[in-house]
């Protein structure tokens, strides 16, 4: 008798439960905890000594590549980058293990939202082999460890199906509204001057970022930026000058993206997994995050 493999590569994702989505009760419950799952202080002036902000962006950006070259589900960003700003705030880290770090980040998230996680080689490979599985599993339990084994964060990306369908939106904007806001919510965690700053109104500040760049309120003034930004402040329990402040600075940092993006991609080198290549008489791979010369 011959046996058939039917296995398919595709993931096949679940649907979203409206029954999830349209109850107040789950918008108020990751309301409630989602202070929970934030990073204790600001670590550049309390904890680290050696990491500076840039260093922390560039292995975001290093991050954010990896997951977009393996087609990682969205939510494995977001969630990688809590459990290193939650790293960070709490263990004094040396600037040589940081891409170590950012690779045992993603592999944590990846476990817990993707269908096929990341493979420790596969990582080990995303850093040109400066680290070894052995070196990223032993750091697996580090992380683990300091973190309390609390992995389930609220991140950005849990408000934004709650919130989508709480606003007037054209049906057929739905998807790319969608897809919009979860780029401003990337964007967001590769600037570590909203690591602070609770999931709910990174996401709020996000799709109204989003809405309004469309120009959705050409077609329904309930759309316009003052309307919308209290209709998000409501829907979320949030300050609207607090909204507001958040929204301007998203957009602020997608205009600076927007004006340095090839000098960032040459600090980010050109695709994670790719051979180093010379600029400038330097290497620029994410690797050199670890040999930074202060």
């Amino acid at each position: 008798m011959e046996l058939y493999c039917l296995e398919s590569d595709v993931a096949v994702k679940a649907q979203p439960d409206p029954n999830i989505f349209y109850d107040a009760r789950v918008l108020q419950n990751l309301l409630t905890i989602e202070e929970r799952f934030l990073p204790q202080c600001s670590y550049f002036q309390r904890v680290q000594t050696e990491i500076q902000p840039y260093m922390r962006r560039m292995v975001a950006g290093w991050m954010h590549e990896v997951c977009e070259e393996e087609n990682s589900n969205e939510d494995v960003f977001p969630l990688a980058i809590n459990y290193l700003d939650r790293f960070l705030a709490v263990m004094p880290t040396r600037k040589n293990f940081l891409q170590l770090l950012g690779a045992v980040c993603i592999f944590l998230a990846s476990k817990l939202k993707d269908c096929r996680p990341l493979s420790a080689e596969k990582l080990c490979m995303y850093t040109e082999n400066s680290i070894t599985s052995r070196e990223l599993l032993d750091w697996e339990l580090v992380v683990l460890g300091k973190l309390k084994w609390n992995m389930a964060s609220v991140t950005p990306n849990d408000f934004v199906e709650h919130i989508i369908r709480r606003l007037p939106l054209p049906k057929d904007k739905l998807g790319m509204v969608r897809k919009h806001t979860q780029t401003f919510i990337a964007l967001c965690a590769t600037d570590d001057r909203l690591a602070m700053n609770p999931p709910s109104m990174i996401a709020t500040g996000s799709m109204g970022a989003a809405v309004c760049g469309l120009q959705l309120d050409r077609a329904d003034e309930r759309l316009s930026r003052d309307n919308l930004t209290d209709l998000l402040a409501k829907i979320t329990n949030t300050e609207v000058d607090c909204l507001r402040a958040c929204q301007e600075q998203i957009e602020r940092v997608l205009a600076a993206s927007l004006q340095q993006g090839p000098q960032y991609q040459q600090e980010m080198g050109v695709q994670a997994g790719n051979k180093a290549r010379e600029q400038q008489d330097q290497s620029s791979t994410p690797t050199d995050v670890r040999d930074v010369n202060l």
